[in-house]
């Protein structure tokens, strides 16, 4: 039988774990709020089951536990911060309203954050947005870590590198989150632990082979993860790659070039007001009326319905806050020796 879990006890459990590994209340529950998101919207690799790495680094020191961003650079509907390695959803959430106080004045409101830590499910974000009438758009990469190859390459040289936005429509909002990769680290490190296959040649062996097998990714020399597209098309994604790259490490005015030690972040957000523009009415009569145009376009017989970017995602999100939280069957496990660590009760399935 599948286990569920009301997702208010999941918010609450996440709290209490990371209130126990150091942090205040505030920055524990814009944490915990994301982490649960992601898992409530299907993606279980970005969810809770980051909730052990994110305690662990708190453990390390490497999450910084108090402290505030500070400016960097700032124009009057721009904004650059260094993060100094606090929660990562913690900081984007201050960003998003920072830039909705920008937009709201200007049309616009950009935020770029340097020395972020991860920032969990990208898909976890835009609502808060849409929600105001409003669209967004969030970028992320991390110069610690070069496990995508260039288009071409044998090696990684930067990370997957997602992209995610949101804007509202007369109905079903349009969320998207994609990776300028194949998959994701997350998923790879998964398949590895639980010794399955990708869906598809992925990756690229440290011989040039695409292949479908995560043990690759960790062989001597190590294989890296293809750019979206893969051996065929890859030279979109290794240019949608770069993109992010431009967005958040250049634009934070630091990352690969000067080097970084550890886990983390650079993080571009963009809060757009379509009010600004040709007015939020006329704004959502043109995005509904394509939503609609691709939901009724013609499929083959047999075949089911073109769903929007994020349909399912928010279908779900309904369900499981009604109904329970499905956890991918590692999670929990693996949040229970934190659980009895830090003297945090495991919550009860719904």
């Amino acid at each position: 039988m599948t286990e569920r879990f009301a997702a208010t006890d999941l918010v609450t459990f996440a709290i209490d774990l990371l209130r126990k590994g150091g942090l205040d209340v505030e920055k524990a529950r814009a944490t915990a709020a994301i982490l649960v998101e992601g898992d409530l919207m299907g993606h279980s690799t970005h969810g809770l089951q980051l909730l052990g790495p994110y305690l662990a680094e708190l453990e390390a020191g490497r999450m910084a536990k108090n402290g505030e961003p500070t400016i960097i650079a700032e124009r009057p509907a721009v904004l650059t911060w260094n993060g100094h390695y606090l929660p990562g959803p913690w900081l984007v959430l201050k960003a998003i309203e920072n830039a909705i106080t920008r937009a709201r004045t200007y049309g616009t409101g950009t935020v770029v954050i340097n020395h972020s830590h991860h920032i969990a499910c990208l898909a976890a974000y835009p609502l808060r947005v849409i929600e105001r009438g409003m669209a967004l758009l969030i970028a992320s990469s991390d110069p610690h870590s070069g496990s995508v190859a260039p288009f071409g390459a044998i090696v990684g040289r930067y990370t997957p590198n997602p992209i995610a936005g949101g804007w509202p429509t007369k109905t079903t909002p349009v969320i998207f989150d994609i990776s300028a990769s194949t998959t994701t680290n997350g998923m790879v490190a998964r398949l590895n632990r639980t010794g399955g296959k990708l869906g598809g040649p992925w990756l690229v062996d440290n011989k040039g082979n695409a292949t479908d097998d995560p043990a690759s990714f960790t062989a001597t020399p190590p294989g890296a993860v293809l750019p979206l597209g893969g051996m065929d098309l890859g030279h979109k994604g290794f240019a949608l790659g770069l993109l992010v790259e431009m967005l958040t490490s250049a634009l934070a005015g630091s990352g690969r070039a000067e080097g970084s030690k550890q886990w983390g972040a650079r993080v571009f957000v963009q809060v757009i007001d379509p009010a600004a523009f040709g007015g939020a009415e006329a704004f959502a009569q043109e995005t509904e009326w394509l939503a609609e145009a691709c939901r009724t376009a013609p499929v083959k017989p047999g075949n089911p319905s073109v769903r929007m970017p994020g349909e399912r995602g928010l279908k779900l999100r309904t369900q499981q806050q009604a109904e329970g939280v499905t956890l991918h069957p590692e999670i929990m496990p693996s949040l229970r020796p934190w659980a009895d660590k830090l003297g945090i009760s495991v919550p009860k399935t719904a």
